[in-house]
């Protein structure tokens, strides 16, 4: 006995659902039958006509063919002919010689086969090395000529002026086959606002050299930047030149103690002179105007000259700055940045042992040190840090060759350790004037440079007397119109330049 749930009964509403289906497929199947037998007698026409026309077309075909002649009983006939060839114009020919834009061969030496019949000429910059000989430097410039090489190894100018010398500007000019037309060497040996420059050439006979002198020009630059660790690594990566960072230091050497007084964070701007010959810049001029913030305090500086009745010195735009009269730095509001005495007798370097108590290197005592050390390798120039006379200039025991100048006021300084005396005694000396040359002669361990400072026989602290040396004496109220009008100029310029260090 089978039993059936409730839920499983087909519902009135299913069974409707299905016939209604099964009605609508018989509908479907009884229209297919009829259309197919409508459609019976069309289709069978359709298919007879189709046959008939296929037939027909056979038939025309088989006519034209039997019509048509055979290829292979064609008569051939062999036609011979010259058929000139169009002249081929090269993109690179040269323009005819009647033409305007005609190039001038300018070098003596024979084209290649491949030679297109142009010529053009490539420029190439370089710096001189000390360790350049005539082919390497040839080398670095991209010219590959024996003719050229031969010349310079020869050439008495060449070896006076070029080779051997370092940070000298070349240029130089090569054809399209990287042979010497022409070479120049440009540098600036001097500070009287002139430059030279040494010029090989190409010539008919072979290679020919001169010397020339002109006049440098100037042109404005700007620049900014943050102290992270030093003065020199800032302007490094500022890219200013070191003879500019220099003159930075010394500027405000007065107010700010570079070798301890820098602050991480601490910024600077500096707007200077790039001396040009040729409009190449050949090197650093003079730092027209500056400003330095060291521990949120602001010292603002900038180049002045006052004229002279007797001997005006002109502003001439483009030509570097004059030092004719009385010149010197000082701040915006007039007064003078120039001290006594200079912070350092180097111009910059690194204090290695102060004005205090410390254990003798070569003693093993512990003693007074009297004096400061600075850090210099042999050879560097050592300066007066003020105008004196040299009192003694010799050896002198522990402190090797040794320089001692008397200032006014029984002032005395005192340079020592050596290397090499500029000076003889009695010598009268202005202030940043060189002296010497540092070393390690006498009791030293090591290159640096001895720095000491009395008055009237008692040793001073050196890093304290130039703050609190006197000032020179600040604008006079006659120029004072023309410094004013200085001063906003270089306000400007200082906040247009402390925009570069914010990018």
């Amino acid at each position: 006995m089978t039993s059936v749930s409730p839920s499983a009964a087909p519902s009135p509403l299913q069974g409707l659902l299905r016939t209604l289906r099964i009605h609508a497929r018989l509908k479907a199947r009884r229209l297919r039958r009829r259309v197919r037998h409508d459609l019976r007698p069309l289709l069978l026409g359709l298919g007879l006509v189709s046959i008939g026309l296929g037939a027909g077309a056979y038939a025309v075909a088989a006519v034209v063919v039997s019509f048509a002649p055979d290829p292979a009983r064609l008569p051939v006939q062999e036609v011979r002919a010259e058929v000139q060839a169009l002249p081929f114009i090269s993109p690179f020919a040269a323009p005819e010689a009647s033409s305007p834009l005609a190039p001038v061969d300018r070098t003596s030496t024979q084209p290649s086969e491949l030679d297109t019949g142009y010529r053009f000429s490539l420029y190439r910059s370089e710096l001189s090395r000390a360790q350049d000989t005539a082919e390497g430097l040839l080398y670095r410039l991209g010219i590959h000529d024996p003719q050229a090489a031969g010349f310079l190894k020869r050439d008495i100018l060449t070896h006076r002026h070029l080779l051997g010398r370092t940070g000298r500007l070349l240029s130089v000019e090569a054809t399209e086959r990287n042979t010497l037309l022409k070479l120049t060497a440009r540098w600036s040996p001097s500070d009287d606002g002139s430059f030279e420059r040494l010029i090989i050439e190409r010539t008919d006979d072979g290679f020919s050299s001169r010397m020339e002198k002109a006049m440098l020009t100037a042109s404005l630059r700007m620049a900014s930047g943050v102290i992270d660790s030093s003065l020199f690594a800032s302007t490094d990566q500022a890219g200013i030149p070191d003879a500019v960072a220099v003159q930075l230091a010394e500027i405000f050497s007065a107010d700010i103690d570079f070798h301890s007084d820098l602050r991480q964070g601490d910024r600077y701007a500096v707007v200077y002179e790039m001396l040009e010959g040729d409009g190449e810049p050949l090197r650093a001029g003079r730092v027209l105007s500056a400003e330095f913030i060291n521990a949120g305090k602001s010292y603002q500086a900038v180049w002045f000259t006052e004229p002279n009745a007797d001997q005006p010195v002109p502003l001439v735009v483009g030509q570097p700055t004059q030092t004719t009269g009385r010149s010197g730095y000082y701040n915006l509001d007039g007064q003078s940045l120039k001290r006594a005495y200079l912070a350092s007798p180097l111009a910059f370097s690194r204090v290695t042992s102060g004005f205090r108590m410390r254990f003798h290197p070569i003693l093993k005592t512990w003693r007074a040190h009297l004096g400061v050390d600075y850090a210099a390798p042999i050879g560097t120039p050592v300066r007066a840090v003020g105008d004196g006379v040299v009192e003694f200039a010799g050896e002198k025991g522990g402190y090797g060759k040794v320089v001692i100048l008397r200032h006014r006021n029984g002032h005395q300084t005192l340079y020592a350790h050596l290397s090499r005396i500029l000076v003889r005694h009695g010598q009268r000396i202005e202030q940043g004037k060189t002296l010497a040359a540092s070393g390690a002669t006498g009791w030293a361990t090591g290159p640096h440079l001895h720095y000491e400072f009395r008055i009237n026989g008692r040793h001073q602290n050196p890093l304290l007397i130039v703050r609190r040396s006197e000032a020179a004496p600040p604008v006079s109220a006659a120029n004072r119109p023309a410094f004013n009008q200085l001063a906003h100029q270089a306000r400007l310029q200082l906040a247009s330049a402390q925009l570069l260090a914010s990018r």
